[in-house]
C-alpha cells in the first residue's frame, strides 16, 4: 500500500532535514518548503495528504496557511509545530481545523506517532463521509437548506477529526444540540467507544459529582465509563461552582479524583458540552468560571433555532407528516396553503422538537387527506385569547356582581397558573431553572405543576426517538 504524501514547512534547514528524514524512513513521500509562498505553490501543484507546518514563518504564519489549505481541501490533516509561548495560537489553530500540535523540541517517535494517528483519523473520516448519507439517511437534520445549518454541519465534520478538542454547542431547547454531539462522536476516531451523556440540570448538584466520579458504591463513575470515548455534558450552565473547578482540572490535566479518594486517575476522553443559556453573560455576572468557559469553548458550534431557518419548515413538516402517516397507518397526504402560512408564521419556541411533536399529535388525533390550518393546534394561537379570557373573568368577579351560582375558584386559579407557567416557559425558552426563578417557585414545585397541568417540559421529552434531536 502506498504511503501518504506529506508537506513539511519550516524556515529552519535543520528542522526540515530532521523531520523529512524521519518521515522518509517510514516510507512517506515528503516535500519540504521554507516559506508560505513556496508552500502555496506546492499545494497548487499537488495537494498533500498531510501537512506539518511551523507556526512562525518569514512571510506569514502557519495559521494562515492552515486556513488556506482547509478552504481548498478540508480533508487534509494538518499538524502544527510550535515553540514555547505559542500555545494560545496553537489552540486557535485547532479551532481552525488542525489535527494537533507538537512542541519543539520533539523526538522522532512523538512526531511519527502523531502523523500515524492523523492519517488513520483522516482515513476513517473520509470513509464515514462517504457513508454519511446511508448511515444518517433518516436524520431530520439532513433535511436542511439553511446555510447556517450547513455551516454547523461543516464545523462538526472538521472538529470530529480533532482527537480531544473541546466543543461547546450552543442553541435553544429543541434545536438538536445532542444530535450534533452524537454526530461529532460518530464521525470521530472514537466512534466505536462509549458516548456518555449526563444532563447537569436533571441531577441535583450533590449527586452529580458522585455520578461523574463514583467511589462510594461499586459502580464506575460516568467519567471512567466514557474512557476512550466522549463525555457529553448537557446544560453545562447548571453545573455548580464546586464541580466547575473539578471539571477544569480534568480539562487541564486529564486527571480526576474519585469522591473521597486521594489517587489521581488519568482519563483519555473528549469532553463536549451544550447549553441553552448565555454562558458569556453568566461569566460576566459571576455565575460561571471564565477559565472553564474558554476551555470548553475551544470550538463553538451554534445550532440556529427553527424560526431562523424558515426555508426548512415546510420540508420538515412534509417529512414528519409522511413519517407519522406511515407509523400510524393513517394521516394526511398534503398540506394546504393556509396551513403552510400558519406553520411559517409560528415562532416555534420549541424548535424541531415542537414541530415533530405537533405532527405526531395531529396525525393521531385528526383525519383527512389535506392538512388544514384548523388541524394545527398551536399553543401560541390560543394562548393570548386564553389569557385575555382569564383576565376578563377575574375582573368581572372582582369588580362586578357575584354570579348567583358562585365562582369557579379552583378552576380559575388552575387556568391562571397554567397560563403563567406557559408564558414564563416561552419567555425563558423552556429553561426550567430560569422559569422557576421568574415565577419565584422552587424548581420541584414548578415540575409538579407542569405535570399537573399537562405542560410538556423540554427536559421531560423523550430523548430516545430515532431523530436524536433532543438537546
Amino acid at each position: 500500500m502506498s504511503k501518504a504524501n506529506i508537506l513539511v514547512v519550516d524556515d529552519q534547514d535543520s528542522i526540515r532535514h530532521f523531520v523529512s528524514k524521519a518521515l522518509e524512513a517510514e516510507g512517506y513521500t515528503v516535500q519540504t518548503m521554507a516559506s508560505v509562498r513556496e508552500a502555496r505553490a506546492a499545494v497548487e501543484r499537488d495537494m498533500p495528504d498531510l501537512a506539518v507546518l511551523d507556526l512562525k514563518l518569514p512571510d506569514g504564519t502557519g495559521l494562515e496557511l492552515l486556513r488556506e489549505i482547509k478552504r481548498v481541501q478540508p480533508e487534509v490533516s494538518v499538524i502544527l509545530m510550535t515553540a514555547f509561548g505559542e500555545l494560545e495560537t496553537a489552540v486557535e489553530a485547532m479551532s481552525a481545523g488542525a489535527f494537533w500540535f507538537v512542541k519543539k523540541p520533539f523526538q522522532n517517535d512523538e512526531l511519527l506517532a502523531l502523523v500515524a494517528r492523523a492519517l488513520e483519523s483522516q482515513k476513517l473520516w473520509l470513509e464515514l463521509k462517504r457513508l454519511r448519507h446511508m448511515a444518517f439517511a433518516d436524520e431530520d437534520y439532513l433535511h436542511s437548506a439553511s446555510p447556517r445549518m450547513q455551516e454547523a454541519y461543516a464545523i462538526s465534520e472538521q472538529v470530529a477529526r480533532g482527537d480531544t478538542t473541546s466543543v461547546l454547542i450552543e442553541g435553544e431547547s429543541g434545536t438538536g444540540k445532542e444530535y450534533f454531539a452524537n454526530l461529532i462522536h460518530r464521525m470521530s476516531a472514537r466512534h466505536d467507544k462509549p458516548f456518555v451523556e449526563i444532563n447537569c440540570a436533571a441531577i441535583p448538584s450533590e449527586l452529580l459529582e458522585s455520578a461523574l466520579t463514583d467511589a462510594r458504591t461499586q459502580k464506575v463513575g460516568l467519567m471512567e465509563l466514557a474512557t476512550a470515548g466522549t463525555l457529553f455534558l448537557d446544560e453545562i450552565g447548571e453545573m455548580s461552582p464546586m464541580l466547575q473547578v473539578k471539571l477544569l482540572r480534568v480539562l487541564e490535566r486529564r486527571t480526576f479524583k474519585r469522591v473521597g479518594g486521594t489517587k489521581d486517575i488519568s482519563v483519555n476522553l473528549r469532553i463536549m458540552s451544550a447549553t441553552n443559556q448565555d454562558l458569556e453573560r453568566m461569566v460576566k455576572e459571576g455565575g460561571f468560571r471564565e477559565d472553564l468557559y474558554y476551555r470548553l469553548k475551544v470550538v463553538p458550534l451554534y445550532v440556529p433555532p427553527l424560526r431562523e431557518r424558515k426555508e426548512d419548515i415546510i420540508p420538515l413538516s412534509r417529512l414528519f407528516m409522511d413519517r407519522f402517516s406511515r407509523q400510524f397507518k393513517k394521516g394526511f397526504r398534503e398540506i394546504s396553503q393556509a396551513a403552510e402560512r400558519l406553520l411559517l408564521d409560528y415562532p416555534w419556541p420549541g424548535n424541531i422538537r415542537e414541530l415533530r411533536n405537533l405532527f405526531e399529535r395531529t396525525t393521531l388525533l385528526e383525519s383527512g387527506n389535506v392538512l388544514e390550518a384548523q388541524h394545527l393546534k398551536l399553543v401560541s394561537r390560543s394562548r393570548p385569547a386564553a389569557e385575555s379570557t382569564i383576565g376578563q373573568r377575574a375582573d368581572e368577579y372582582i369588580s362586578g356582581a357575584l354570579p348567583s351560582d358562585g365562582i369557579p375558584f379552583e378552576a380559575l386559579i388552575e387556568e391562571l397558573e397554567r397560563a403563567l407557567i406557559l408564558r414564563a416557559s416561552y419567555a425563558t425558552k423552556w429553561n426550567q431553572s430560569r422559569t422557576a426563578e421568574l415565577l419565584q417557585l422552587k424548581r420541584d414545585k414548578l415540575r409538579y405543576r407542569m405535570k399537573l397541568y399537562g405542560i410538556q417540559s423540554e427536559e421531560d421529552t423523550s430523548t430516545s426517538e430515532a431523530t436524536g434531536l433532543s438537546a
